[in-house]
């Protein structure tokens, strides 16, 4: 038996009717689900690995994408905690192909924001020579998933968020009426006030940012003032 058919076996076997009924609800029905919550889930990723770490090791990439195109979203969740365990401290430059693919790939903001925080943000401090091509690219794509990419893969960066990158992605963004840019411009500038309030509140203040991202980008702010 292999990586994939040992895990395949193992969810089938902890399947969960009505708590899958309810994650598909709660993803809009966009994809099937186990219905294994995630610590039940982390926990048959972690046992079903002991057992095959040599194969892990050697061809992450390639498991991660068989499992991708797998319909239920727990494989999704696992192909990326694999790249996340597996790749993400030693990227290749031309990793950033195989990172698109995994952005436009079964898109949805829950894959999405991990990927852009642990894959595409650690990419870019491995190669920050690209920073620049690569949030262009992904800023004019069509894509609202790229786009969503670009404001969030500071996240884990914290002190080290470059904030004029920041600011020109909000600007570039900030007439968008999509729900989805417009939380995650809100996250990103939120997250940021955390180490720099006042950068955040005076470029807030002074952009005529949507209400929602303006709300999302304060609160923290506006909480300490109470």
């Amino acid at each position: 038996m292999d990586f994939i058919t040992a895990l395949d076996k193992e969810f089938a076997a902890q399947a969960n009717t009505a708590q899958s009924s309810a994650m598909e609800a709660y993803m809009k029905n966009n994809f099937s689900f186990f219905g294994i919550a995630m610590p039940q889930r982390r926990a048959v990723l972690k046992s079903v690995s002991t057992e095959y770490l040599d194969s892990i090791k050697a061809n992450a990439r390639t498991l991660a994408f068989q499992l991708y195109e797998k319909p239920q979203r727990e494989f999704h969740y696992c192909a990326i905690e694999l790249l996340i365990q597996n790749c993400s401290k030693k990227l290749a430059l031309d990793d950033i192909h195989w990172i698109e693919q995994l952005l436009l790939t079964h898109s949805w903001w829950d894959t999405v924001d991990t990927i852009s925080k642990y894959l595409l943000g650690r990419y870019l401090v491995q190669f920050p020579e690209q920073t620049t091509i690569v949030i262009e690219n992904f800023s004019k794509s069509s894509n609202i998933w790229l786009n969503r990419s670009t404001l969030l893969f500071q996240l884990d960066y914290k002190k080290n968020t470059n904030f004029s990158i920041l600011e020109a992605v909000c600007e570039h963004f900030k007439e968008s009426n999509e729900f989805f840019i417009q939380k995650a411009m809100g996250w990103a500038l939120r997250e940021y006030s955390k180490i720099n309030p006042k950068a955040v509140q005076d470029y807030v203040l002074s952009t005529n940012l949507k209400p929602l991202s303006k709300k999302e980008a304060l609160r923290i702010i506006e909480k300490q003032k109470l």
